[in-house]
């Protein structure tokens, strides 16, 4: 039976000889590889924390001693080793494992992490109230150098040092993030890891002195007060020191050895240690060695050839038609700039980078940075689009309000993944911006039907004075043919896609095309006959055309992909009240008020009934066909 199979919880893996660790990381590696090949998931990075994960666990009295584990990329060995193994093969299926750190499912995991840089603030807080409440337990915080970047790291470890409580930090250092690391941080770990040959001969001079007797021991005192006094000049590593750690490293993190070693060594420190450890992303698999970015979240793949298994061909993603089309008015205006926080893949500006070099900025995972450095490029007199998840630009909020509306700057906020994400869940769901982008004075906020409309989006966010936002879901687009160039659409203006007599469905984004499937499928089985209308905008509103359809008796259904709370339901409920008009029946199909499951897109938005068949049954059974005043016909120019 393969060691693997015998490891129920980390108690199993603690009761093995240490010679049989190397054969546990192989068995571990083998066994993501073939789940991940099947399901797809965040391979490279589980990949290259293998031998660390196996050696915090063996040496740590897990879950009695705490592992605070940071964003949850690498944290597929520690899911099979904490009993989670026979359930792996529902990795991010509706119903199954979550994909990153959960609390409620399992005792090991102690903290939720979906977003970069919280575990060193969240593993002091456990150790500050470990000590208050007179417990005796480890607390261990593993972050990548990524995530060191974010400013929240920096305030937890300004904070740690200076309360000095006991704690560990392990800093996974692989150069990465999801994409290669940027910044004066990154080159500053470089240099300690650059200084490691000066380490290695100061711990052998140390040894050579005290060897010799009587006088080496005074010598050796001697020899680190001169040094003290050198290393300023001589070794780059100081900066966790000065903060007030003891810092080791860097070390090789695939080596069992040396990793348990240096964890006994520093375990019971009773002030605050920081572990440099040092990995490669991917590590086991060359195709993910070779390419980390590409194999950071696979989709189902051979694990003989690397070969990413393909389907039918698809349309474009929203994702690329904004990059490409970001290019194609980037060489039209020169002022054109564009700001990503760790993410030009995944937001589609690599296109963008790779012609624009000078033009192009990717400011590490730092979004509160990204937004106030835009706001400066600003005030100079450029036109900065920040490209962010919608998930992750709730980090700059304040940013947004203070930098930006606040001087009324047009800067071009653009989230990709706006609405529901799928498989990664909760922490990634975009389903919060149309609420928490529309209360801010001068926003304009905005989102397109279809891949055609949000390359006219974009144009007209570049010829807007003020700040805009425009969010666009993950996935691919309707296949539609995008010849013609992007022109500016009138701001504040919505668009009626088909007219009907029964009442009005009121759309934004995506679900104005799935709210015309559904008129369409409703009116050809003899149910009501509705106007459907793009709104386009959620803020400003089209309130002379909704005024039209909002007629004392009338029945209006809003349908969108985000929060009920603040949404753009809401801003329709708002403007309805506004008109002083009485009577209006008002349905809101939107995400309610909970946070939503990890699971494909298309069975989250059938659960809530956001997909055609879910808007004709909520439809059915509120606009009885015939029964609301029928609304004026004639329709206006989009």
């Amino acid at each position: 039976m393969a060691i693997l199979e015998s490891i129920h919880d980390p108690s199993d893996l603690r009761r093995l000889p240490e010679e049989a660790l190397p054969h546990v990381a192989e068995e571990l590696r083998r066994f993501l590889l073939k789940h991940l090949s099947q399901t797809g998931g965040h391979l490279a990075s589980g990949l290259g924390a293998v031998e660390l994960t196996l050696a915090l666990h063996y040496v740590f009295d897990t879950p009695r001693d705490l592992l605070v584990w940071d964003v949850g990329h690498q944290c597929y060995p520690h899911k099979v080793l904490t009993g989670r193994r026979e359930q792996f093969a529902t990795l991010r299926t509706y119903g199954g494992l979550s994909g990153f750190l959960k609390r409620e499912e399992s005792e090991y995991d102690v903290f939720n992490a979906g977003h970069a840089s919280t575990s060193i603030s969240a593993a002091l807080g456990m150790a500050v109230a470990r000590d208050l409440r007179g417990e005796d337990h480890r607390v261990v915080a593993i972050i990548g150098d990524g995530g060191l970047t974010g400013g929240m790291a920096m305030e937890g470890l300004n904070q740690a040092g200076f309360l000095g409580r006991r704690l560990m930090i392990i800093l996974n250092d692989n150069e990465m993030s999801i994409s290669p690391n940027v910044g004066a941080l990154h080159g500053y770990l470089n240099r300690i890891i650059q200084g490691q040959p000066y380490r290695r001969f100061k711990d052998e001079i140390e040894h050579v002195l005290l060897a010799i007797p009587r006088l080496g021991e005074n010598m050796l005192k001697f020899a680190r007060e001169a040094e003290r006094m050198a290393k300023q000049l001589l070794v780059p590593g100081l900066l966790f020191e000065e903060l007030g750690f003891t810092y080791v490293g860097p070390i090789n993190g695939h080596s069992l050895p040396q990793l348990l070693a240096t964890l006994r060594a520093h375990r019971d420190d009773a002030h605050p240690v920081l572990v440099h450890v040092t990995t490669r992303k991917g590590k086991g698999w060359q195709p993910a060695e070779k390419d980390p970015v590409f194999w950071h979240g696979a989709t189902p793949f051979s694990v003989e050839t690397g070969e990413v298994a393909r389907g039918a061909a698809r349309a474009p993603s929203f994702t690329a038609v904004f990059g490409q089309t970001l290019v194609e008015l980037a060489r039209q205006d020169p002022r054109v700039v564009a700001v990503t926080a760790a993410m030009p893949e995944g937001t589609g500006l690599h296109f963008f980078a790779r012609e624009f070099p000078d033009r192009f900025f990717d400011v590490g995972i730092c979004e509160q940075h990204a937004v106030t450095f835009a706001a400066g490029l600003a005030v100079k007199g450029l036109k900065p689009v920040v490209a962010i998840y919608s998930t992750f630009l709730q980090r700059a909020f304040d940013q947004i309000f203070h930098d930006v509306c606040l001087m009324h700057l047009p800067v071009v906020f653009v989230l990709d993944r706006g609405g529901l994400v799928g498989a990664d869940g909760p922490t990634h769901h975009g389903v919060f911006d149309l609420s928490y982008l529309r209360i801010f004075p001068e926003m304009t906020v905005m989102a397109p039907k279809d891949e055609g409309e949000l390359r006219d989006m974009l144009a007209t966010a570049l010829t807007h004075p003020g700040p805009v936002a425009l969010r666009y879901p993950r996935g691919t687009g309707y296949g539609l043919a995008l010849d013609a160039s992007p022109r500016p659409l009138p701001v504040g203006r919505a668009e009626v896609l088909r007219q009907g007599g029964d009442g009005a469905v009121w759309a934004i984004g995506t679900m104005a095309s799935e709210a015309l499937r559904a008129a369409v499928r409703l009116a050809a089985e003899g149910g009501p006959d509705l106007t459907v209308v793009n709104a386009r905008f959620v803020k400003p509103l089209d309130v002379e055309l909704l005024a039209r359809h909002a007629l004392p008796g009338a029945s209006l259904m809003t349908v969108e992909e985000n929060a009920l709370a603040g949404g753009f339901g809401s801003a329709v409920g708002e403007a309805i009240t506004s008109l002083g008009v009485t009577g209006v029946r008002l349905q809101c199909l939107a995400v309610p008020d909970e946070f939503q499951p990890h699971g494909s897109q298309e069975i989250l938005r059938a659960r809530l009934d956001l997909d055609v068949e879910g808007i004709c049954r909520r439809a059915r059974s509120f606009f009885p066909k015939a029964l609301a005043p029928r609304v004026a016909s004639r329709s206006r120019p989009a």
